[in-house]
């Protein structure tokens, strides 16, 4: 889903929430930009919000007289602000939005508030709760500090929300996602002291964090931490990953074979 985002970003030149439903349903039903040409794995958050999509699509092509062979390919600006892209179920707070965010703070680095605006309404087309539409906003707000030289200890400051309010249109943070950013993932203990890396959004936001905090400047490291966490343990490091990424760089993130083997099984 990352992959698709990041290709509806350049083949736009814009951000288009429609066009990034139209590349997740192309991945859905036809195994677009899968390494195995298939839709291998998709959560039920996310597969209900593409088939509601689906329905909308048929609906509108009716309503407006669109040929069903055009619908996917609309580029007219009226019809595109007419067309209801928030798909999702209400009250949808799986960790499916997060997990593909990195291409919209990438792409809009330069300019922090429409990167983190766009981060939110990335996640809120498939995934409509509140707390994740903030989850990405922070998120990619951290993305966007990373690519334009944070230190670390600016990235994971109690106070780097406060410090950063412009670039979140002085709009404040679910209470959740604020005590998050206020450093509640800090738990030396990891998951003895209750740190989970579930579906939940917030669980799975507070673990990804905590990797970074506690990965002693390691990419490696800390997605060992992320993955032997357990429970949705791809997603977490998936997490993990985009902002470590951004962080140290690609040449220092290149996870050698041999990590395999720190793997608790």
């Amino acid at each position: 889903m990352a992959l698709c985002l990041a290709n509806s970003l350049i083949a736009c030149q814009e951000f288009v929430p429609y066009d990034q439903l139209v590349r997740y349903k192309w991945w859905y039903r036809h195994g677009y930009m899968s390494s195995t040409g298939y839709c291998f794995d998709i959560g039920t958050t996310t597969r209900d919000s593409i088939q509601e999509f689906e329905k909308r699509q048929r609906k509108f092509a009716h309503d407006y007289k669109i040929p069903s062979d055009e619908i996917d390919s609309l580029s007219d600006q009226d019809l595109l602000q007419a067309f209801d892209v928030n798909c999702s179920k209400e009250g949808a707070a799986g960790n499916g939005a997060i997990m593909r965010l990195a291409p919209v703070p990438l792409f809009f680095y330069r300019h922090p508030t429409m990167a983190v605006e766009y981060s939110g309404i990335s996640g809120k087309i498939t995934h409509g709760d509140k707390k994740v539409y903030d989850a990405c906003r922070y998120y990619g707000a951290l993305i966007v500090a990373a690519l334009n030289g944070a230190t670390k200890n600016q990235l994971t400051s109690n106070t780097f929300y406060d410090d950063h309010l412009e670039w979140f249109d002085n709009i404040s943070l679910h209470p959740d996602i604020l005590t998050i950013a206020q450093g509640s993932y800090k738990k030396p203990g990891g998951y003895k002291d209750g740190i989970r890396g579930k579906g939940y959004i917030v669980n799975a936001l507070e673990a990804a964090l905590w990797a970074f905090w506690s990965d002693d400047d390691s990419f490696e490291k800390g997605a060992l931490k992320a993955v032997n966490l357990g429970d949705d343990t791809d997603t977490t490091a998936a997490i993990y990953g985009q902002l470590a990424g951004a962080h140290y760089g690609y040449k220092i993130a290149g996870s050698p074979t041999k990590e395999k083997n720190g793997l608790e099984i």
